[in-house]
């Protein structure tokens, strides 16, 4: 990461906005490996659900694909991820993986759903898509 520059780590709903509003940086972008998964499973939802046309989910993918993201999912983002949904109370691991990622590495976690990080808060800073759709390009 460049001295200086804000990190932030992007979850899948951040992803997608950020592709949608063609934004083209200025910060350093993290996300755990699991972030394609999702991604493409919640843009696939959207066409079923008729939320999205077919053709704007595949270009959104492509989009979301072209974003400069750094994808980690190294043993100690694993290991942290497990503490984190410990000392939260959560059965499951996916959303623990962004706060850890965020807790080990950056300045906040970006969503556009905050509500899949219940307790978070206590650990890490939760930000709004808008913080980086505002920022200054770097």
């Amino acid at each position: 990461m460049e001295c200086g520059m804000a990190a932030y780590v992007i979850d899948a709903s951040a992803a997608v906005r950020l592709a949608e509003s063609g934004w083209r940086g200025g910060h350093d972008l993290l996300a755990p490996t699991l972030l394609r998964s999702q991604t493409l499973s919640s843009l696939h939802a959207d066409t079923v659900a008729g939320r999205r046309a077919d053709d704007d989910a595949r270009g959104l993918l492509a989009a979301v694909d072209a974003l400069n993201v750094r994808l980690l999912g190294d043993r100690v983002l694993r290991r942290t991820a497990w503490k984190v949904a410990s000392e939260l109370g959560w059965a499951e691991t996916e959303a623990a993986e962004y706060v850890a990622l965020a807790r080990l590495h950056t300045d906040a976690l970006v969503s556009d759903a905050p509500a899949q990080y219940p307790g978070a808060d206590r650990l890490v800073r939760i930000a709004p898509v808008s913080e980086l759709l505002d920022a200054p390009r770097g």
